[in-house]
């Protein structure tokens, strides 16, 4: 049986070039890459590297002051909050929500825009596996090489489902898909309404349309564009609050602070040609929205801030490094994993 792509790298002894969390006595993280000879320091003395290579994942090791730090491989959460960003990441709230909404399957052909700093990416192709395909555009060069990098980092290489597009989906997607065979569509951009042709036109009868977008009145021009296309069913709108729990003890209470509002997610799904979009039986009063309205949707007048290039080479060149370390780590734990295989029952080489 074929071991599905970066499932290697989530099982099995630390190896060099592996991104490990370590978490303190008092509950602070540190990610740091294990190399060898290496050696983790702080105002609380260091510890070296050599001594988590090789130890089972979850191990507790003390440092050179007497303090403990447990060890433990990040998870998906985890890795794409600390990892290096060009633009803003898709909050795993959010990818959670947008793996069931859209019902991402197994070998499902998944088209996304834009690609951003690939965390949502990450989330689509462990869902597609590796026989499906998920085809990301983007817009701009340096963030699909940030995006790229940060796949490679949590694969430990190239995805074979992964196929990147660089331009705007709406003049390159009628180009590379045929019509009625993408599976899925995920946008997080500015202006999706501008796609919805081409997204029609690609997506197969019954196919997903999911949308992220930050602002009520991009949800709100949204919403009315697929109405008035007329290719869709009724839109459904909403958000994920996540609010954690303090609980020690009879000392039970909600935290302080919680992860609010990040993006609205409008999900539709497209109609066969020809049929009639049943419309809501009471519908509010309607702004109209007319083609001078277009000039104010612009990154500053809906809040998006805007990403340097300083911040983004810093985040290529922190992904790319990140990449080559967790590509070594893959390929350690190939030839490990070749090396039992050819011993007879599996077993381990006597030492």
């Amino acid at each position: 049986m074929t071991t599905p792509t970066g499932a290697i790298n989530r099982r099995g002894s630390f190896r060099p070039g592996e991104r490990v969390q370590l978490t303190d006595e008092r509950g602070r993280i540190t990610t740091i890459t294990l190399q060898q000879g290496g050696e983790y320091h702080s105002h609380r003395g260091f510890l070296k590297h050599d001594e988590l290579i090789g130890a089972p994942e979850g191990t507790v090791i003390e440092n050179t002051h007497g303090f403990l730090y447990q060890a433990l491989r990040p998870l998906y959460k985890d890795f794409v909050l600390s990892m290096p960003r060009g633009a803003a990441v898709v909050y795993p709230k959010d990818a959670a929500q947008i793996i069931v909404k859209a019902d991402i399957f197994p070998g499902a052909r998944v088209v996304e825009a834009g690609v951003g700093s690939g965390a949502l990416s990450i989330a689509l192709l462990r869902a597609v596996g590796d026989d499906g395909c998920v085809h990301s555009f983007e817009r701009r060069e340096e963030f699909a090489e940030v995006a790229r990098a940060n796949i490679e980092t949590m694969f430990g290489g190239t995805h074979p489902a992964w196929k990147l597009s660089i331009g705007d989906l709406q003049e390159r997607l009628p180009e590379v898909e045929q019509p009625g065979s993408v599976d899925r569509v995920v946008l997080d951009m500015l202006a999706p309404w501008e796609c919805l042709d081409a997204v029609a036109q690609a997506l197969a009868p019954g196919g997903v349309l999911i949308c992220y977008v930050a602002t009520v009145t991009q949800m709100s021009r949204l919403v009315e564009g697929l109405r008035a296309g007329g290719r869709f069913t009724e839109p459904e709108c909403d958000e994920t609050m996540v609010r954690g729990w303090h609980v020690e003890g009879l000392a039970v209470r909600p935290d302080h602070r919680m992860v609010a509002h990040t993006a609205f997610l409008i999900v539709a799904r497209r109609l066969a040609d020809g049929a009639v979009r049943l419309s809501p039986k009471r519908r509010a009063s309607k702004n109209d929205f007319t083609d001078d309205d277009m000039n104010a949707w612009i990154p500053m007048n809906v809040g998006e801030r805007e990403v340097t290039d300083k911040k983004v080479r810093r985040a290529l060149r922190d992904a790319k490094n990140l990449a080559e370390h967790a590509v070594h780590a893959h390929r350690v734990a190939v030839a490990e994993s070749q090396e039992k295989t050819s011993m007879p029952n599996g077993l381990d080489k006597p030492e």
